[in-house]
């Protein structure tokens, strides 16, 4: 049988992941990616229960060792009224989320694919391909490949995917977790009607250090980041500590625009994520705003399919089949939740949603069964993430 070659275009969570599984494998894996020094991008993020599994799976451990378990998400109105409780081990069930730095996340899993034998090629921007080869911004190619995987990301060339954008934002920063009353064990946040959304995640420490971290956000109505950048920053500090005064010591050390990082958001979705010889993982093939904390988990999931279809199949068409069958449902509720929530908390709606949320939406969440549903929700598994995908497949090789 041939030896399988396959590059992975993108040096991100879903990239890494499936380099990983491949190259334990045995399987030939060249991971491209555009830095010179392949890093993340971003702050902190939640691990929900079924990516930690696909952590474990590819053999990212040392994630757990830098990310905070986190219990709750509970977020209230600046009046004090309670509009979101969701617990992650509803019933006893032990689960939790696991919010983590980017570039602790990062790390982990580069190390899991460079011990597992992955050969990383940074500095090779991807501008197309040319059926199994890969093509690069400078003029070069690389292949050909019986597999291309692409992980780049909501700014793929060759993704076909048309998303749309969102007219909310946010800015993220790291800041050191400070002396406050606030749990270490829950992502805790603040809204004021559906407009402004603040929050504070424990995100555990970086690799090499001991310091316990937060990823502070604010979201952004239409136009807002520019008379943000405009207006001094010690206006949004006070504007943030006049809304939730226990924010205070989380701004600290904020001292400058520049260290709070904007990220856009888009929705939409590949209907067939694959395509001859490629694979679409992740954002370049499924978008959503990040209100059901969900965005990396789809990445490892994707990732994670994506093996196991490769694992039960010679042909590969057949694999590539497999993996869009397997995500189809799964990504599609999701996204169809993340559409339908995210207005809720994010928009410029004053009266309407607002009171929908806290007055109808909240205590129906504390009726039986809704907690356990949301539970469900959260930690990603409402519907089978793989649909009927064998987990169980030994590698088959294909060509």
């Amino acid at each position: 049988m041939a030896t399988d070659s396959i590059a992975v275009l993108g040096a991100g969570i879903g990239g890494l992941a499936f380099a990983a599984l491949a190259a334990r494998a045995g399987r030939q894996v060249r991971v491209f990616d555009q830095f010179e020094t392949a890093r993340p991008l971003g702050s902190g993020l939640v691990i929900q229960p079924v990516g930690q599994a696909v952590l474990r799976a590819v053999g990212a451990q040392a994630a757990f060792d830098l990310g905070q378990p986190i219990r709750r998400m509970q977020g209230d109105e600046t009046s004090g009224r309670r509009v979101l409780d969701v617990s992650y081990d509803h019933g006893g069930s032990d689960r939790f989320g696991l919010a983590i730095h980017r570039s602790s996340l990062f790390q982990s899993l580069l190390g899991a694919a460079q011990t597992a034998g992955a050969e990383l090629r940074s500095g090779h921007k991807v501008s197309g391909r040319r059926g199994s080869r890969v093509r690069f911004a400078d003029g070069s190619e690389a292949g050909p490949f019986n597999l291309i995987v692409d992980a780049l990301g909501a700014g793929s060339p060759l993704s076909p995917l048309k998303a749309r954008m969102l007219p909310y934002c946010a800015i993220w920063g790291t800041v050191p977790w400070p002396e406050t009353g606030l749990p270490r064990n829950q992502l805790t946040q603040r809204y004021r009607r559906a407009d402004c959304m603040i929050g504070a995640l424990p995100i555990g420490r970086m690799p090499g250090a001991q310091t316990p971290l937060a990823a502070i956000f604010w979201s952004l109505g239409p136009g807002a980041y520019q008379r943000w950048r405009a207006a001094p920053i010690a206006d949004w500090k006070a504007e943030a500590t006049t809304l939730w005064p226990e924010f205070a010591p989380f701004l600290a050390t904020i001292t400058s625009h520049e260290q709070m990082t904007l990220a856009r958001y888009s929705h939409g979705t590949l209907a067939r994520p694959i395509g001859e010889g490629i694979a679409h993982i992740g954002d370049a093939a499924h978008r959503a705003s990040p209100q059901l904390g969900q965005g990396a988990n789809m990445a490892l999931l994707d990732a994670h399919a994506l093996w196991l279809a490769v694992a039960r199949n010679h042909h590969l068409p057949d694999a590539l089949s497999g993996y869009a069958k397997a995500r189809r449902w799964h990504v599609l509720c999701y996204q169809a939740m993340s559409a339908a929530f995210t207005p809720l908390y994010q928009s410029d709606s004053r009266v309407v949603l607002p009171v929908l949320r806290d007055r109808v939406f909240m205590p129906l969440s504390l009726v039986p069964p809704i907690p356990r549903v949301l539970s469900r929700l959260v930690c990603g598994d409402l519907m089978p993430p793989y649909g009927s995908l064998p987990a169980d497949k030994t590698a088959k090789d294909f060509g």
